[in-house]
């Protein structure tokens, strides 16, 4: 059994409904959590009062703030040597606490991610299961949190490190992918990671969640991610934003921001001329010559020949 201790911390704004199903995951531990922690975010519902139900410490903010701001707090809350950051309409696997106690104890680890199933939350059917890849994890941290769009709801991580490294960003430029902000800070702040295949987290799908349905927010969040990363890493890691970087200026360009594809394909070739390395020759050729007339006539070309693609998304508008 380790000695070290570990605190489940839960935003929640307006989750009285949400809240019992996590909160009855974690007291069905086969080993016990230490602390729970709600953060209340100014709720206008009985977040509050759900919450005190249970066996857990409460705490309430006075202004809304956001998830991310929530985290923090928490983290600077409790007392425990480890947390766990999770979302209040997602749930636990029973053998969490015990799968993350086998790491806890290990001095050259700060950050474990574990896997976790993706089910609806209508339906109740498994849609994927997900495993982070040690090895390349373990490799290279910054280029895999670069890469790879990690949830907080599958880690935990050492306290003490998370908060020298500055928890969660809450520049409200990334809120929409403040977990992706999260995890390329701790990494570029040195933070050992390491993946666990075990699954040990249920994601719940879920129509109106805030990434379903803000998926221009996100795209926007995502790329001020790459900005801010990009300002702080050297060449190295220039192959990596720049794919990143066009992967956001596809999505933008897919819902018609237009600023926002601009902005992170012109980015994306001020790093020495990076095209998107999976394009085809077409795209890239005008990708040299002028990177919006190709983001443009890529799409455009979709919405014409390949419609279904772009089903429930805006229709084709000037830029």
């Amino acid at each position: 059994m380790s000695s070290q201790t570990l605190a489940l911390c839960i935003p929640a704004y307006n989750a009285a409904a949400l809240l019992p199903r996590l909160l009855d995951s974690a007291r069905k531990q086969t080993c016990a959590f230490d602390e729970i922690l709600v953060y209340d975010d100014c709720s206008t519902d009985d977040t509050a009062v759900v919450a005190s139900q249970f066996d857990v410490r409460l705490v309430r903010g006075d202004i809304n703030r956001g998830c991310a701001f929530g985290r923090n707090v928490l983290a600077e809350k409790t007392s425990c040597e480890w947390v766990h950051f999770h979302d209040a309409d997602d749930a636990l696997y029973p053998n969490f606490v015990e799968q993350a106690r086998n790491w806890m104890e290990d001095e050259s680890t700060d950050v474990v991610l574990f896997g976790f199933d993706w089910i609806d939350d209508l339906t109740g059917k498994k849609l994927d299961t997900r495993h982070y890849d040690h090895e390349a994890l373990t490799d290279d941290p910054i280029a895999f949190t670069l890469a790879e769009q990690i949830q907080s709801i599958c880690g935990i991580y050492r306290r003490d490190r998370f908060l020298q490294a500055g928890g969660y960003d809450v520049d409200p430029e990334v809120l929409y992918n403040e977990d992706v902000a999260m995890h390329c800070q701790l990494a570029r702040f040195g933070l050992r990671f390491a993946a666990d295949p075990a699954v040990t987290v249920i994601n719940y799908r879920r129509a109106n969640s805030m990434s379903a349905t803000n998926q221009v927010k996100c795209a926007r969040a995502h790329y001020q991610v790459l900005r801010k990363s990009g300002a702080q890493l050297d060449a190295k890691y220039a192959d990596v934003l720049a794919e990143q970087l066009w992967r956001a200026a596809g999505v933008s360009a897919t819902y018609l921001d237009w600023a926002t594809a601009d902005m992170a394909a012109e980015l994306a070739m001020s790093l020495k001329g990076r095209v998107p390395a999976r394009a085809d020759f077409l795209f890239k050729a005008l990708c040299f010559i002028e990177p919006h007339l190709a983001l443009r006539a890529r799409e455009y070309l979709i919405r014409l020949a390949k419609p279904r693609y772009r089903k429930g998304v805006p229709q084709y508008s000037e830029a």
